[in-house]
């Protein structure tokens, strides 16, 4: 009875592995290595076509489990898709030239349909497995990256009791205009803020739809019984909030967060004062 492809794997596991290995260190390894050591590197490399070998001996569920486990710590590591279908591309090369030189192979060296065909149904469903979870896992990260920028990107800081700032920086979409207002009601209410500066200091362009969200954000902190200051008013955005026309009347508007602090100090009754020796 002829040996399936996957008893031959087994029976010659360790040759594969050897001859896979010494491939991997031919292969361009330098944005790999540079977030870990080579002796990282390699110890990866080994975990991996331990997990490949396992697809034969492991039920469907243990093998998926033991994949995601390694391609999330790839995927922490910023080590790109590519690095783990190169390997399989790889992982075949070795087998089919082992295949070549062994009883598979006809006189002349050449490997039948057949066994290269039985070969390519054991090495697909590893393929795509990979390619779907590291895609799940690649997603999962970014969501979570996602949130914690969102949550950096409007931060509510108290400085003095009762007192707090919001600095913004980079630029304000409707998106980030939702996340800066809820973290400003959430804010102020949490650290009983009776006044509150937003800074935009940082912010490049005020254009109507950012003054606008601005204006929205400063009526809602007043709303919940804190006054509001918008600090950071640069010439230039001082003049393209007067061409653009946007009022500013019932806003406390300053140049400066220094200057908007000691404004703060007044309306909560305190003040900055030198102390001379």
């Amino acid at each position: 009875m002829e040996r399936s492809i996957q008893q031959y794997i087994i029976e010659h596991r360790q040759e594969i592995a050897k001859g896979w290995l010494d491939t991997m260190k031919d292969v361009s390894a330098e944005p790999l290595t540079n977030v870990v050591s080579e002796n990282v590197y390699v110890s990866m490399n080994s975990e991996f076509l331990d997990i490949i070998f396992s697809h034969q001996t492991e039920s469907p569920e243990h093998f998926r489990t033991k994949l995601e486990e390694f391609i999330e710590r790839v995927v922490k590591l910023g080590w790109p898709l590519t690095y783990l279908t190169r390997a399989i591309r790889l992982l075949r090369k070795v087998i089919l030239e082992l295949l070549m030189e062994d009883e598979f192979a006809r006189d002349d060296n050449y490997v039948p349909m057949e066994t290269v065909q039985e070969l390519e149904l054991w090495v697909e469903p590893i393929y795509h497995e990979l390619e779907d979870i590291y895609a799940t896992s690649w997603e999962n990260t970014i969501n979570l990256q996602k949130v914690a920028l969102q949550e950096l990107s409007a931060p509510l800081i108290p400085i003095f009791d009762n007192i707090t700032v919001m600095p913004l920086v980079g630029t304000i979409d409707t998106e980030r205009a939702s996340i800066i207002m809820e973290n400003l009601l959430e804010g102020v209410v949490k650290h009983r803020s009776e006044v509150v500066l937003i800074d935009i200091t940082g912010v490049p362009v005020v254009d109507t739809m950012v003054a606008h969200h601005i204006i929205q954000a400063s009526e809602a902190v007043r709303l919940v019984g804190a006054k509001c200051l918008i600090v950071g008013i640069r010439p230039e955005i001082a003049q393209t909030i007067v061409n653009l026309g946007i009022r500013l009347d019932q806003v406390i508007t300053k140049n400066s967060l220094r200057v908007g602090v000691e404004r703060a100090l007044e309306i909560t009754n305190r003040q900055i004062i030198s102390m001379e020796e």
